[in-house]
């Protein structure tokens, strides 16, 4: 979490020392992402329980017509697990994706990245994306205001990134970066309006699997 605040406010000398240190895929998802991942993933489980979400009581992804009603709901802490659960591997998966998604870009700018180039500067960019999760926490903050901030502060951490952990040509790297940034924000926007319109309650059908596999769970 250190390191996100580190980008966000000083990426330059941050870049520099994670170029430096050469850490390995595993190294750095069991040292910086995992970890980064269980804490906000922990945060909003509390929100969860403690304050809940409010969700729309109108059937159905778009509520067909229907004017909405909504209602406050505190999930259980066997449903908070399970939601953050899935929500940490999607965010793995978002992560593993944009790396593969920037390394095939790159390929198409002349440029030869390993897959541990490309994973070292998605996840590290995508680290304050993460860290604005912290504020899903709280009942009234929308989903997509935490997103917001957090992709523009992505997007601004990968400007320093790219260059120096890729180091594409200089006649490509910004059309790199460009390209880079827009996939990254198309995934993980993805990925938010899944999460977020299952907290909102658009998914019953999977809300009520999930309700079923947590009255299973032994606590």
């Amino acid at each position: 979490m250190f390191k996100a605040l580190l980008l966000i406010f000083d990426p330059i000398a941050t870049w520099e020392g994670i170029f430096r240190a050469q850490r390995g895929m595993v190294s750095l998802l069991l040292a910086f992402l995992l970890p980064l991942l269980l804490i906000t993933s922990a945060c909003e489980a509390y929100g969860l329980t403690h304050w809940g979400k409010w969700q729309d009581q109108s059937p159905g992804l778009w509520g067909k017509g229907q004017a909405e009603v909504q209602r406050l709901k505190k999930f259980s802490v066997s449903e908070a697990l399970v939601v953050e659960t899935a929500q940490l591997v999607l965010s793995l998966t978002v992560v593993f994706l944009g790396a593969s998604l920037v390394k095939s870009i790159g390929e198409t700018f002349h440029g030869r990245y390993t897959y541990t180039q490309t994973f070292t500067t998605v996840a590290y960019s995508l680290s304050p994306l993460f860290l604005l999760r912290l504020f899903d926490a709280f009942t009234g903050v929308s989903p997509w205001v935490a997103w917001g901030i957090g992709i523009i502060l992505s997007f601004a951490v990968l400007y320093h990134g790219v260059p120096r952990m890729m180091e594409p040509d200089p006649a490509h790297a910004f059309g790199l970066y460009v390209i880079s940034a827009l996939l990254l924000a198309l995934v993980s926007a993805l990925a938010r309006f899944l999460t977020a319109a299952y907290l909102n309650g658009k998914f019953p059908k999977l809300q009520a699997t999930v309700s079923d596999l947590t009255a299973r769970l032994p606590f």
